[in-house]
């Protein structure tokens, strides 16, 4: 291991030189706009909201930065960097429903051969994009030497992270709470399930397809765990003290059944399964599955703020930075892919990986702003209290500076 990031500090490099690539797409119209606004550049007005949504549908799969990546490792040699571009699949907000299936899966893959046109040796796949390809990846195009991971593995190790730190603060006894699971037969929900089932009391799962309940249920009861299964939240026998929503939904639009007072609630979805105006009045709500790169993070043109709108620098969401974490590590392989392959043994394997190129979990927030005590890493707080932050968090805009590309 030592050798191959040893390697990557030693070889020279160009800025043409692609280690890895990011496949992603907006959750929302407004940070659709602020990316359009970024390539347009500062010496044009903004467009209105209608012909934005008139454009974005037309606008096909395209590189729209480069991202250099830094890694603490070996920082007396000067450390490892690795380089990668930023793919946007353009896929509209609003077309994230079944009704656009083909459509997407289209963009996908031409958002996948600009990947191995460019050369990277490992490819991310952000948001719906790894919905979209669980079981499908023999739909991606002709690979060369470009390998693809969902990103997944990662993400579940920071959401698991997320949930024990929420739970330290609360003074929270893990193997005394109920846990439910939304999106439990989902790669992220099933892999969560397999981390946190056995140090709970009980645990609820909900999905839609019932048949895969079952199997996920039948594999963690095998292991002594108390699993009770439902495709209406409203079914479950008992209240949750702790809840994961990772569910594919296409708008922020989940109702959760009932909750334990103060339960702890985290919001994995991409987009957010939960809108902000959802009433749970004493639950503690958390934003999971987000990394910090704490060896630094630049764009060029600079989208700050915008690719990663977050009230905190550098934090990216895991599935992106799972990528990131494995070109540092020299290690180019499909790490993440399909649905159900997510263990305990792999999340312990590329936890390590991201903490040996400083990748931990972000500070955690919500759409109120930083949870108290659960700054994390954090060193500096950001110019604007909450600048890059979800567009329902009132903000300052941070200075963009878009250069040419």
């Amino acid at each position: 291991m030592g050798d191959s990031v040893a390697s990557l500090a030693r070889r020279g490099r160009t800025i043409e030189d692609v280690d890895f690539a990011l496949i992603g797409h907006q959750e929302s119209w407004r940070a659709a706009s602020d990316v359009l606004a970024v390539l347009r550049g500062p010496e044009h007005t903004p467009l209105p909201d209608d012909e934005i949504k008139d454009i974005l549908p037309w606008i096909p799969p395209r590189t729209v930065c480069h991202v250099e990546a830094g890694s603490i490792a070996h920082a007396k040699a000067g450390g490892v960097k690795a380089r990668g571009v930023y793919i946007d699949s353009f896929i509209p907000p609003d077309h994230l429903d079944d009704a656009y299936i083909h459509e997407n899966l289209g963009r996908i893959r031409r958002a996948a051969a600009c990947a191995v046109n460019a050369g990277a040796r490992i490819v991310s796949l952000g948001g719906f994009s790894s919905i979209l390809i669980e079981g499908r990846f023999d739909q991606l195009p002709e690979r060369r030497d470009t390998v693809f991971t969902t990103g997944n593995t990662l993400t579940v190790a920071f959401i698991v992270q997320g949930i024990r730190k929420m739970c330290a603060l609360q003074r929270r006894e893990l193997q005394k709470s109920t846990l439910l699971i939304v999106g439990a037969t989902g790669d992220v929900g099933s892999g969560c399930a397999r981390c946190l089932a056995p140090g709970v009391k009980r645990v609820l799962l909900s999905a839609r397809n019932l048949e895969r309940l079952r199997r996920l249920a039948s594999e963690l009861e095998a292991g002594g765990v108390e699993v009770e299964i439902a495709t209406d939240l409203q079914q479950f026998s008992a209240a949750a003290d702790i809840v994961i929503c990772a569910a594919s939904l296409p708008t922020s639009s989940l109702l959760l059944g009932q909750l334990a007072p103060d339960a702890i609630v985290c919001d994995a979805g991409y987009p957010k399964n939960l809108s902000p105006s959802t009433h749970m009045p004493r639950a503690k709500v958390f934003y999971g599955g987000l990394g910090q790169i704490t060896g630094g993070l630049s764009f060029t043109p600079d989208f700050r703020g915008v690719l990663n709108r977050h009230p905190f620098p550098d934090v990216v969401h895991g599935c992106l930075l799972e990528g990131m974490a494995l070109a540092l590590e020299g290690r180019c392989e499909p790490f993440s892919q399909g649905r159900g392959f997510i263990t305990r043994e792999r999340v312990e394997e590329i936890e390590t990986i991201a903490a040996r190129h400083g990748i931990y979990l972000a500070p955690v927030y919500n759409a109120d702003g930083p949870i108290e005590g659960a700054l994390g890493c954090l060193t500096e707080w950001p110019a604007g209290l909450t600048a890059g932050a979800p567009d329902h968090v009132e903000r300052t805009r941070p200075d963009l500076r878009p250069r040419a590309f």
